[in-house]
């Protein structure tokens, strides 16, 4: 066996400085199937997700400050694939009413019960989440 022609310079490796644990930024950036996935369903109470894209509306403004005082929001995807992404707690129905009453018009919002598409989740959870608005 030959002794190699060159040795690698110990600053050849770019990813050495990496830490080993991911941080919590990007621990909330993860997609919510693929956090499943690798640590498991975390704990939290039943939610409602709407996922809208940027609308071309004079009330998207309203829309973005109502979604991101939400339980939990972000954004992801970039020019036209941008989605805004708006989790709400049972105990805020109000918020999510609001917040839907803009974004609920367009076809392409998404309503996720608990983060899954389920049927009738327009025609049917959110009526039954609306009999929680305060009177």
């Amino acid at each position: 066996m030959h002794a190699p022609k060159h040795r690698p310079l110990e600053r050849f490796w770019p990813y050495a400085d990496l830490p080993e644990q991911s941080s919590d930024e990007e621990l909330v950036a993860l997609d919510p199937d693929l956090y499943e996935a690798l640590f498991g369903a975390p704990p939290r109470p039943f939610s409602i997700t709407l996922v809208f894209p940027t609308l071309d509306d004079p009330d998207f403004p309203r829309a973005l400050e109502l979604a991101r005082r939400s339980a939990e929001y972000r954004e992801t995807g970039a020019g036209p694939a941008r989605r805004h992404r708006a989790r709400f707690w049972s105990s805020d129905p109000v918020g999510l009413r609001d917040l839907f009453a803009i974004v609920g018009r367009f076809d392409e919002t998404e309503v996720l019960i608990d983060d899954r598409p389920v049927p009738f989740a327009r025609e049917l959870w959110l009526p039954l989440v609306w009999f929680l608005l305060p009177r």
